[in-house]
């Protein structure tokens, strides 16, 4: 196949390629919210359920909708290849303060945080309406603040300010403990990423 889009395609084929090698009993071991019936891995990402197909990748939406796009689905791969349960500890933590946040915190913010901001801060009711139809949870912070769990044990919360004649629309993204160690921070940033383009979808 010829490649388009390289910044989307070819990491896609690089962990497609690793998928094709993975075991999956080693799955079963590190993640306990995967399901694997000799074909095919079944999960759930942002309360939508997922078919893998194993070794020959091929995703199904088990509700019949839409694929999710590409970087998702490598972000899915990356998951299946290389994350774990890890227990939640109860406490919530921004990017910046899980490791390697410091460093990649100017690209997050521009990524993720003023993208939510002016996404969803400025379109609070379809942002609220977004998250019920999700199934998220509300939280009693910011002018509008929905809990989600992105798949497996992990939760997220976005919390957004509408902002007035003074000061702009602002988000804040805030992740279970547990991220801290069960993901890459480049898959925190993703993760994020994920979040938002599913509620602009539901928008």
């Amino acid at each position: 196949m010829q490649v388009e889009n390289h910044k989307e395609e070819v990491p896609f084929s690089f962990y497609e390629e690793k998928f094709r090698q993975l075991q999956p009993e080693n799955v079963l071991e590190r993640l306990s919210g995967v399901a694997w019936d000799g074909k095919k891995f079944t999960l759930t990402l942002l309360g939508r359920a997922f078919a893998i197909s194993h070794p020959d990748y091929a995703i199904r939406a088990l509700d019949g909708g839409s694929l999710p796009p590409l970087p998702t689905q490598t972000f899915l791969l990356r998951y299946l290849l290389e994350s774990r349960d890890v227990a939640w500890k109860g406490e919530w933590k921004t990017f910046r303060e899980m490791p390697w946040g410091e460093m990649y915190i100017t690209p997050y913010t521009g990524r993720v945080l003023t993208r939510a901001a002016f996404t969803l801060g400025t379109r609070i009711g379809k942002f609220r309406a977004a998250a019920e139809k999700m199934g998220a949870e509300p939280v009693p912070h910011g002018d509008a603040g929905f809990r989600f769990t992105l798949v497996g044990g992990y939760q997220m919360q976005i919390l957004v300010w509408e902002g007035d004649e003074e000061f702009p629309p602002s988000a804040q993204v805030l992740y279970s403990d547990n991220f801290a160690e069960g993901f890459a921070a480049e898959d925190r940033v993703v993760a994020g990423d994920i979040l938002i383009s599913t509620l602009k979808a539901n928008m």
